[in-house]
């Protein structure tokens, strides 16, 4: 038997699974039950970081993953995060890399690069 803190809603479930047949007991919800097996069974997480820019008054931009990634492929994401340098004014939203570790998500800004003049 495992322990699962349910992070789903707000009732914060315990949850005990069974490794093996997945039968789970304390959770309130369906959504919790789901949630207790795919942590058993596939754990995924939203990745957040920043990337590297070429601009002096913004050298790094905030980003996170568009979608949960499977916890296994986490590391190969963060290898494809830091060797990332963003040349171009983003906005929030857009994409900084496509299907990031074949994981078929986008790393996406968080934060607007904003555009300064040099005078």
């Amino acid at each position: 038997m495992k322990t699962v803190s349910c992070i789903i809603c707000p009732n914060s479930c315990t949850i005990e699974i069974d490794e093996n047949t997945l039968v789970a007991s304390g959770n309130k919800c369906p959504r919790g039950l789901e949630y207790a097996k795919q942590e058993i069974t596939n754990p995924q997480r939203s990745v957040t970081s920043t990337v590297k820019t070429s601009f002096k008054h913004f050298p790094v931009l905030p980003c996170r993953t568009n979608k949960s990634v499977s916890k296994s492929k986490m590391m190969e994401v963060m290898n494809e995060i830091n060797k990332v340098t963003v040349n171009n004014y983003l906005k929030v939203g857009e994409i900084i890399i496509k299907n990031i570790a074949g994981t078929d998500a986008d790393l996406i800004a968080t934060a607007n690069v904003p555009e300064i003049k040099e005078y």
